[in-house]
Parts: C-alpha cells; sequence; structure tokens
C-alpha cells in the first residue's frame, strides 16, 4: 500500500499555485478516496490518512506534526525513519507514527535547519536550534550516525507550570518554596543543578516568577527556552552559531559581556556549559545579585566541581583563585532529579557557605531522604544568605 508521501506527490501535482489549506484538504481526501489500494478501508480510516498526506504537503515536520500536537508527548526520539519513540506522560513508549523513507527524514531535518538559518550536511553534521513554538530539535546528519540521520524534539508545554503546582504534585515541600521565593526577591544568586531532562529550564521558569516587577531582566540562551513572563523591562538573546564559510558565530560568552552594557538587575543564563560560566561568575560578583542560570551535574558538589573544571578550561587559573570566585559568586544550588513515573523533583537546597581548607563549603538546607518529602535539615542558614535576610 503507499504511504502518505507517495499519495502526496500525486496532490502536489494537481496543486495549482498556493492552494488554501480547505481546497488542499478536498485535494487529498479526493486522492486517497479514488486510489483503488483505499477501496478496502473504511471511510473513517480514509479520512485519517488522507489528514496524513495533507500533514505531508503543510507540514514542515510531515507525519511526525501529529506527535508535536500532541499536548501528552514531552520528548519525540527519530532513531530512524521507520523508528520513532516518545516520551508521552513521563514514560517512554515506541510510535506507531513513522516515516515512509529515510530520504523524507532527511527532507524533514534540512527543512526545519533551513528555516532557522542552519545547514546541515557533511561539512555541518549537528544542528541544535528552535522551532517556532519554542521546542528544542538535535539534529545529527548520517555521516556521523550510524543507521541513517537522527533526530530529537524536546517540547515545552504550552502553559507555565507554577510553585503551587509542584507543591500540590509533591516535587517540592511548602517550606522549601517559601525559601526559594524569598531567596529570589533577596536577591540570593542561584544555580539550578541537575542531570539530562531532570526540570532544570522549568525550574528555571517558575523561579523568574519570584523575581519583583520593575526590575530590568537580560536573558541569555543557547537556544531560546525560557517562558518568562510578567516582566515589561526584559531583554532576551540568542546565541548563533557561523555560517558555511565560519563567520557569524555569537557565544554566549560574547553575549554575557555586552549584556553588563545594558544596565541589567539580573542576568539569567539558561544553562552554562562553556568557557562562558568566567563571565557569568563575574557578574554575580560585581552587583548582579539575584541572578539565576542552571548547569549539568548529579549533585550540588558535582555542579561545583564541573564549573571548576569549565573555569580553568576557559581562563588557565589556579584552583584556589577559581573556587574562591565561585564561593564569592554563587549563593544557593538548587538540585532536581527525573524519577521513573515522570516527576522532577527538588532533592536538595544547598547554601554556599566559602572556601574553608581550600574547599568549597557546602551548607544543606533541604533535602529529600530515600524518596521521601523534602525536609528542612537542622542545619541554619549562616553564608551570604544570612546576610541577605534569610
Amino acid at each position: 500500500m503507499p504511504g502518505p508521501s507517495d499519495i502526496a506527490n500525486d496532490v502536489r501535482d494537481r496543486m495549482s499555485g498556493l492552494t488554501a489549506d480547505d481546497e488542499l484538504m478536498d485535494l487529498c481526501r479526493v486522492a486517497v478516496f479514488g486510489h483503488p489500494r483505499f477501496f478496502s478501508l473504511g471511510t473513517a480510516e480514509c479520512l485519517e490518512f488522507a489528514k496524513k498526506v495533507f500533514s505531508c504537503l503543510r507540514c514542515d515536520l510531515e507525519l511526525l506534526q501529529e506527535l508535536v500536537d500532541d499536548d501528552g508527548i514531552s520528548e519525540i526520539m527519530v532513531n530512524g525513519y521507520d523508528s520513532v519513540f516518545i516520551e508521552k506522560n513521563g514514560h517512554l513508549e515506541k510510535s506507531d507514527v513513522c516515516l515512509d523513507s529515510k530520504e523524507q527524514l532527511v527532507a524533514v531535518i534540512q527543512r526545519l535547519a533551513a528555516k532557522v538559518g542552519r545547514e546541515i550536511n557533511d561539512l555541518n553534521p549537528i544542528v541544535d536550534a528552535r522551532l517556532s513554538d519554542g521546542s528544542r530539535i538535535n539534529a545529527v546528519n548520517d555521516n556521523i550516525a550510524i543507521g541513517g540521520p537522527i533526530l530529537t524534539i524536546r517540547k515545552f508545554g504550552k502553559t507555565k507550570m507554577t510553585m503551587d503546582e509542584l507543591i500540590e504534585r509533591g516535587d517540592i515541600s511548602v517550606d522549601a518554596a517559601e525559601f526559594l521565593r524569598a531567596s529570589v526577591e533577596a536577591g540570593c544568586n542561584i544555580f539550578v543543578s541537575g542531570g539530562t531532562s531532570s526540570g532544570k529550564t522549568s525550574f528555571l521558569n517558575i523561579l523568574s516568577d519570584c523575581i519583583p516587577p520593575g526590575e530590568r531582566i537580560i536573558v541569555i540562551e543557547d537556544s531560546a527556552e525560557l517562558q518568562i513572563r510578567n516582566h515589561e523591562n526584559m531583554i532576551r538573546m540568542e546565541s548563533k552559531s557561523s555560517n558555511s564559510q565560519g563567520k557569524g558565530a555569537v557565544a554566549i560568552r560574547d553575549l554575557i559581556k555586552t549584556s553588563l552594557r545594558m544596565r541589567p538587575d539580573r542576568i539569567i543564563v539558561g544553562e552554562v556549559r562553556g568557557d562562558e560560566v568566567i563571565d557569568m561568575l563575574a557578574a554575580m560578583s560585581t552587583g548582579h545579585d539575584g541572578s539565576l542560570s542552571t548547569g549539568h551535574a548529579n549533585s550540588p558538589s558535582g555542579m561545583l566541581g564541573r564549573l571548576e573544571t569549565l573555569h580553568i578550561a576557559g581562563s588557565g587559573f589556579p584552583l584556589s583563585a577559581v573556587r574562591n570566585q565561585i564561593a564569592d559568586a554563587i549563593d544557593l544550588i538548587v538540585q532536581l532529579k527525573r524519577f521513573p513515573d515522570g516527576h522532577r523533583r527538588v532533592m536538595e537546597i544547598c547554601e554556599v557557605c566559602g572556601v574553608e581548607d581550600g574547599e568549597i563549603e557546602l551548607n544543606t538546607l533541604f533535602e529529600r531522604i530515600k524518596g521521601e518529602t523534602l525536609s528542612r535539615t537542622d542545619s541554619p542558614v549562616r553564608g551570604k544568605c544570612l546576610i541577605k535576610g534569610l
């Protein structure tokens, strides 16, 4: 039986100029109902097939569009044109949706890359980009992906989650939520740490809700994902990759440097993963209190170790100087973890208290032990957070 893309090619030959959507849908129905291979199908099946043909003609993602339109799906993983996995309601499963051919998958990837001014080929085999709806895509060309090109789409909810919803879900306790609200209002510099897909971006969104109105915010990201709202005095900037001639790149570090000349009250960096850590920490230490960022790590101490490594690799400074700068810049680290049931929960809230005997000292204020409720420890606030009134 022909696939949706095969019928789409037939319909494309009959299209005259810019056919309106309703007219194109009619052409798709006529093509399906009139094809002898579909005479044995029922009306409902033919109508559903016609929708897939329409998607092939009108949607950049073609048949994958129905997965993007499903609000329950948070991630789409195309391992090959005929192997698509999804994360739906927190669980991984294989999807019945697939593309008709490798060529169709290549066309989808190239179309997505072209819409954001990128290209993917043997010389530029990896593309990270953002769709118009805010979803993030990563594509890998088949010259480095064994078995064919790969496409991964990370979707973001249309509605922004709130701190109250996290409390209802048991992902954070009331005490911890109130502490973090007060910390943001007081201007604490906070790093959100966690593994891949642990909810760092979503949690950064939630923390941004606690920023008092009237402050000037500069948001810097690799791919724009944050949904910061209710702040009129806000600027958003996004890094840019180089073109095919190797020119035009604008790094996160460049954006942080220029943001310091924009009179920011707070700087929010979506994720620190390179030598931009040098400028981010410098900004946090030089009057831009209340700045926020995220990073990949499995524990607060692991986050500190990662920041040290990134800083030393970029600056060449001695470890002792780097540790002093980190301790001076960061007030709190919030550790997140993704659970098998799909929940992203706060595991720890640690205070950075300074450097003691050459080591950065962490003070655990809230902790979740063995999956229980996030609870306040017996340790009182005693670092810069105490000075800021917490």
